[in-house]
């Protein structure tokens, strides 16, 4: 049920054109619909704000296309599926054909909301410690972005060129949550952690050689970091990162 039919649900119990068993009925029926492969959840956007995010990863073209086209015929936001192909896409596009794909970020999405208000004083800034992560950090701008937020970038001002960091020192100041993606060691998050009093999420990437075992010693470093108000999301999680980033950018 789409936020406007309980808006109007609410309004004709309101003019007693409508019986309370009968709204209460109407806000009972079958929240999820069964598709045999998945079960949508179409409440999810009256609870969090934002309909169900679909990880394509692992599911078919097919089951894809599907998932995406009930959302978009059940909800009113911006419609999102992380960790999606081409394949995906191509198969999306026969029944949603305004939907477009990033490759960088792997994200087919649907930019269609435009009641959101993104509030340039409550800014999200993404930093990256190398190019080779800014695959993880488009899937954070970009999920972001869609949740309703302005979102600025900083790329490649990792700690071996650390006076690269400090040229973005304006940008940093300004944030008012900061995501922080690093490879290798992942130490750039307790230096960035260190220079603001805002919140610092990091996300370790699967960038470097065998000793940092696909994102593990990132992880690790940055969940020991010692710098105050670091938080750290799961290796490669740019989706997670971009949607806890606008949970908290969003509390006034």
């Amino acid at each position: 049920m789409k936020k406007k039919d309980i808006v109007k649900l609410l309004q004709d119990y309101k003019q007693g054109t409508l019986s309370e068993e009968e709204a209460a009925a109407k806000i009972a029926e079958v929240p999820f619909e069964e598709m045999q492969f998945a079960e949508i959840d179409h409440h999810r956007e009256l609870r969090q704000g934002m309909p169900e995010v679909i990880y394509a990863a692992g599911k078919t073209p097919e089951q894809v296309r599907d998932i995406f086209s009930s959302l978009y015929s059940h909800s009113d936001g911006n419609l999102l599926a992380t960790r999606a192909s081409r394949e995906h896409y191509d198969k999306v596009l026969e029944k949603v054909p305004e939907a477009e794909y990033d490759e960088t970020a792997r994200l087919i999405y649907l930019d269609r909301d435009r009641s959101l208000q993104r509030d340039e004083n409550h800014q999200i800034l993404i930093l990256t410690a190398g190019t080779s992560d800014v695959p993880v950090a488009e899937e954070a701008r970009l999920t972001a972005y869609l949740f309703g937020n302005d979102v600025k970038t900083c790329y490649d001002c990792g700690v071996a060129g650390i006076h690269r960091l400090f040229a973005h020192l304006p940008e940093i100041k300004a944030a008012n949550v900061i995501i922080v993606i690093a490879g290798m060691e992942g130490a750039l998050a307790s230096v960035v952690g260190g220079l603001t009093d805002k919140p610092v999420i990091a996300v370790p990437t699967s960038v470097g050689y065998g000793a940092s075992f696909k994102g593990v010693a990132a992880l690790l470093s940055m969940l020991n970091s010692c710098a105050m108000g670091v938080s750290v999301v799961n290796i490669d999680n740019g989706f997670g990162a971009g949607a806890l980033a606008s949970k908290i950018n969003k509390l006034r």
